[in-house]
């Protein structure tokens, strides 16, 4: 069994086009049954779906990447040709590289961001949920929490990252001279929209209100931060209120119209609006961007700003590498150590089949009155023979270049040089 990972994200993938293929947290575990439903033998599969990347991680033969690729290609309503130049497939060491990487943050948008690894975790307990995790994918996912850990206890990458969050204050900074004076809109109530609202919050905003389609949770987060929580139904009509709109909701479609952001804007007299969409897919209608007084933002639109800290970011991430290279290198022994299991189980069977009927026939001459020593020598005899045959079989039909390779081999196996030097050989 290999290790499979096939995969687009925002290096390889626009937005418009990796919102095609996201799911959202409900949707992991139903989207993991089904693509495991799609292969002859039994395989492993995990999803990981962010705003960054949607991952397919597989415990299977090679040969699964096509049912995989048709699968994901369906899903997302594009043929597999198109997706095929912007997706990449990794196997083994390669995939479980990968997977230490992003969870550490090393491969995200915003380098070091933490979200991601919660991201993974829940990605795998879906994948548990859903039946379809399997012992292999268990290990990698396992392996990656502990090598992220370490990444970020043992280096600084953590502390250089500038977060997605720090970036929408600083990014409105540049529309509005003092945040204290803005009223800003939340759309959704879920971490992302927390953590934004965290770092909004320690700029002490004229007014926060939360709006989502439970407005008891909304109302959770708004008692945190002192805001006003209000249903989603009502955001339309007050939309015009705010002079920051910050969204990140888990809907297929968009919550915020064009038509709703134009009357908004009339509303407001032309007074700017700046809009973060950090939804995937995006909770705002693209032709947003193309009105007058709107500023828009996307997530692939946050890059530019997170690019900081050169020198010491870079320090930071050769630390993280070594970390991840040492992580692969014991997965990829775990897993070779796991492909020799069933040949062990195998050799164990066999020697102990031939050890019952070698028993079998020296108890069967000793019934019949056969002499004690010329039996036990013919029981271990027996036993050697059996134990002997395969060896000497493929030493004899070797050519001069295997004969070599295979008599280092053999003479491992039993030992031989070892026992002829104990012997003074």
């Amino acid at each position: 069994m290999s290790v499979l990972a096939l995969g687009l994200n925002h290096v390889t993938a626009p937005l418009a086009l990796r919102e095609r293929f996201a799911f959202a947290g409900e949707a992991l575990a139903p989207a993991a049954r089904a693509l495991a439903a799609c292969f002859r033998s039994n395989a492993e599969v995990a999803i990981v779906s962010t705003c960054n990347r949607t991952e397919l991680y597989l415990g299977a033969d090679a040969d699964a990447i096509a049912p995989a690729m048709d699968w994901l290609a369906e899903s997302g309503g594009t043929d597999r040709e198109r997706l095929g130049l912007r997706t990449y497939v990794l196997e083994d060491g390669a995939a479980a590289r990968h997977a230490f990487r992003v969870a550490s943050g090393l491969d995200s948008m915003v380098l070091g961001e933490p979200q991601i690894l919660g991201q993974f975790k829940y990605a795998m307990r879906q994948a548990e949920n859903a039946g379809t995790l399997g012992g292999t994918l268990h290990q990698m996912f396992q392996r990656s929490f502990t090598v992220a850990k370490e990444v970020r206890s043992s280096t600084c990458i953590g502390t250089q990252s500038v977060s997605m969050s720090a970036a929408c204050v600083r990014l409105a900074s540049k529309i509005f001279e003092r945040i204290a004076e803005t009223r800003i809109l939340f759309v959704g109530a879920g971490e992302m929209v927390e953590l934004v609202a965290t770092h909004f919050a320690a700029q002490q905003p004229k007014q926060m209100v939360f709006a989502n389609r439970t407005l008891e949770r909304a109302q959770v987060l708004a008692d945190r931060f002192g805001a006003e929580a209000m249903k989603l139904a009502d955001m339309p009509a007050r939309l015009a209120e705010f002079d920051i709109v910050v969204s990140c909701t888990a809907s297929s479609v968009p919550t915020i119209g064009l038509g709703a952001v134009e009357r908004s804007i009339r509303q407001r007299r032309r007074r700017p609006m700046f809009i973060v969409d950090l939804a995937v897919p995006r909770d705002v209608e693209p032709e947003v961007r193309e009105l007058p007084d709107v500023y828009l933002h996307t997530v692939d639109d946050l890059a530019s700003i997170v690019k900081t800290n050169g020198a010491r970011r870079e320090s930071a991430v050769v630390e993280a590498e070594a970390i991840v290279e040492h992580g692969v290198a014991d997965f990829l022994k775990w897993l070779k150590q796991r492909e020799t299991v069933s040949l062990i189980q195998a050799l164990r069977g066999q020697v102990d089949a031939w050890r019952v009927a070698e028993m079998v026939r020296a108890k069967r001459a000793i019934a019949r009155g056969e002499d004690l020593d010329a039996v036990l020598h013919a029981m271990c005899h027996g036993l050697t023979q059996k134990m002997l045959h395969g060896a000497m079989v493929e030493l004899k039909a070797a050519d001069a270049d295997d004969c070599v390779q295979l008599s280092g081999t053999t003479s491992r196996v039993f030992n031989i040089e070892a026992m002829g030097r104990a012997h003074g050989g």
